[in-house]
């Protein structure tokens, strides 16, 4: 049986992938402050999840990551000149983990002949564990692999509220989640509402802004559930009088709305189906988003897809 850790984490992958797509050009600029010099962003990116699946299938043994993505970005040299970007979020400790790595790295390069850099952003609570290279050394002959790495427990609040760059909402999102198990559901409340309405005071995209906070609204957890229909009721209030509540916003309030009203577990995965339907028959949505946003696991989705194709 499948440990809640592991469906927490399951949930977190999910969460990560969607917003490391609808953020992607935020997250270069974060990371490199001279990105609209280096790269060419009008033209979009491609994500290459599937071409990395295939790198490192199944039978190479259970799988360790938690979640990771291949982009690639065009640079302003040439029309079709393009590189790789790899980004692993390490949510927990792996002694493997920069050798891991480096098998990723080469495996990419070996297939695609394309420049690659790695961005590693380490979202676990342990300010000691943080490998940044690995080395190779066995009778002559040696390699050394040196990555970009990002520790988020490490980062000042005030710093990430000055930043104006969306991924550094993000980031100060993810903070407050790790910080957050050992707050009370109070203090986690008012540190999440504030953080809520800090980024609609933001003028960015009404989409941005919808997906900043369906990445807050998931990740940032209660251990009492209703805190989440506060929450939501809260922000229901915030982004109405702001105008900025999307369809996804509606949808995702319609749906906590009615398994509230049910008062029983099967009412929330009754409203959650409904809510997955919705997004499907929509058609705009990934399905690392469709689960961010409905609170489920791909699976569910999946299955969900599948029943409707019946």
């Amino acid at each position: 049986m499948r440990s809640p850790y592991d469906l927490t984490m399951k949930k977190n992958d999910s969460l990560w992938k969607g917003i490391l797509e609808n953020v992607c050009d935020d997250f270069l600029r974060f990371f490199f402050k001279d990105a609209d010099t280096l790269f060419d962003l009008r033209k979009g990116f491609g994500f290459l999840d599937k071409e990395l699946d295939q790198l490192f299938p199944a039978d190479d043994g259970p799988a360790p990551k938690f979640v990771d993505k291949l982009v690639r970005v065009y640079t302003r040299k040439g029309k079709e000149e393009w590189i790789l970007v790899h980004i692993e979020i390490q949510g927990y400790e792996d002694r493997n983990f920069a050798q891991r790595l480096f098998t990723y790295f080469y495996r990419i390069l070996d297939k695609y002949h394309r420049p690659v850099t790695t961005i590693v952003i380490f979202s676990d609570p342990n300010k000691n564990y943080y490998p940044t290279e690995y080395t190779y050394d066995f009778l002559g002959t040696k390699c050394h692999f040196q990555f970009n790495t990002y520790k988020i427990i490490d980062q000042d609040e005030k710093d990430l509220e000055k930043n104006s760059n969306p991924f550094a909402f993000v980031i100060h999102a993810v903070l407050l989640a790790i910080k957050g198990k050992k707050m009370d559901d109070e203090s986690l409340y008012k540190s999440k509402y504030w953080l809520a309405k800090s980024l609609l005071r933001r003028q960015l995209p009404k989409k941005k802004i919808s997906d900043l906070l369906i990445f807050l609204r998931q990740y940032v957890k209660f251990a009492n559930k209703n805190f989440n229909v506060k929450f939501d009721t809260a922000i229901q209030t915030l982004t109405e009088n702001k105008k900025t509540m999307g369809i996804r916003e509606l949808v995702l309030h319609q749906a906590k709305q009615e398994g509230v009203q049910e008062g029983l577990q099967k009412g929330l995965e009754k409203a959650q189906t409904r809510v997955v339907k919705n997004l499907l028959a929509d058609g705009r949505f990934t399905m690392p988003e469709i689960a961010g946003i409905s609170g489920v696991t791909e699976n569910f989705v999946r299955k969900i897809k599948r029943s409707l194709k019946k």
